[in-house]
């Protein structure tokens, strides 16, 4: 499709929409908490190669396919962020694989 999984603008990282899909190219994990938790391992990744890393993460947004994922999405959040607390907005969406029920992007700030 030709995208780039994170761009550096600047001092501003970018990470892009992450879905659950494990490196493997196995199914995704089946309950909402554990697709969160390999999104946030794809994104801690990403950041990790932009130079970046959750702690300077000020923005997440999160896509979840039905409102009952929601407890489980925000309690991986939470593990990630909850003492760094980005601003958040999450939203209920249709995503591209009926299999994800969840997917994120996060915006950094670079020191």
């Amino acid at each position: 499709m030709g995208y780039a999984r994170a761009v550096v603008v600047g001092k501003n990282v970018y990470v892009a929409g992450t879905a659950p899909i494990p490196p493997d190219g196995s199914p995704p994990p089946e309950s909402s908490y554990d697709q969160a938790r390999l999104c946030f391992e794809i994104i801690g990744r990403a950041l990790e190669q932009a130079g970046a890393r959750f702690d300077e993460v000020v923005r997440t947004r999160v896509y979840v396919t039905d409102p009952e994922h929601f407890e489980g999405v925000a309690r991986a959040h939470g593990e990630v962020f909850s003492e760094i607390r980005p601003v958040n907005t999450t939203v209920v969406v249709s995503l591209m694989d009926p299999a994800w029920k969840v997917e994120i992007d996060v915006d950094a700030v670079l020191p």
